[in-house]
């Protein structure tokens, strides 16, 4: 990596880091940091861009749809005018955007349009982050942000969501486990990342185990 490009994604990590100051917690600079952090891991057993991982491994969730009523283009454009500013040449912006626009779970939904193996590297990192301990406590973060119950019996996981009926659910924080967590497993590109996630995927089995018997009152 040349000496402009790490300069470049420091800027763009200052950036990020004053940008999300305030952001909900499970989506805040430190999510950004683990998912940074996992990408730059992955990048060690495969052939990509680095550069453009890093910097769409910062800027993912720079605009987050799920705070900006759900406009899908915000963050994109927002990435798109940084890296303008900054001088990053049309090809390398280009390719960040693109992977920042098509690389959500909600997106998977749909019949796949468009991917990359820098986007492959980056998914796996941000789905990483989504999963295990970690993913745990974001999921009951942004639960309790959305003043969500923790769980109800009486409502069942959707397992054959629509991207729409995804951005508008309004379940239990439970029923994402199912309806996501669980199902990211089998979904990582990379070899790397594949193993990491079996052992993370395990952690929620056994929380869950935990969790039910403690809501039925067992030991």
């Amino acid at each position: 990596m040349t000496e402009i490009q790490k300069e470049n994604i420091a800027i763009t990590k200052d950036y990020v880091m004053t940008t999300l100051s305030d952001a909900e917690g499970g989506h805040d600079w430190w999510h950004i940091y683990r998912v940074w952090q996992n990408a730059k891991l992955i990048c060690q057993t495969e052939k990509v861009d680095r550069y453009v991982v890093e910097l769409a491994a910062l800027l993912h969730d720079i605009a987050d749809p799920k705070f900006h009523d759900g406009d899908e283009e915000i963050g994109p454009k927002t990435a798109r005018v940084h890296l303008e500013n900054i001088k990053v040449s049309k090809e390398v912006i280009d390719h960040v955007v693109n992977i920042i626009l098509h690389m959500s779970y909600k997106n998977s939904l749909e019949s796949k349009k468009w991917s990359s193996p820098e986007m492959e590297v980056v998914q796996d990192a941000d789905r990483l982050d989504a999963i295990g301990a970690i993913g745990i406590a974001r999921a009951f973060n942004y639960g309790g942000f959305k003043n969500r119950s923790l769980y109800d019996p009486a409502i069942k996981p959707n397992l054959n969501m629509s991207k729409e009926e995804y951005k508008n659910s309004t379940a239990p924080t439970i029923n994402h486990f199912y309806e996501k967590l669980l199902l990211l497993k089998d979904k990582m590109n990379t070899s790397s990342a594949k193993q990491i996630a079996a052992q993370r995927h395990t952690f929620m089995e056994e929380y869950l185990n935990q969790f039910y018997a403690e809501w039925k009152g067992q030991k």
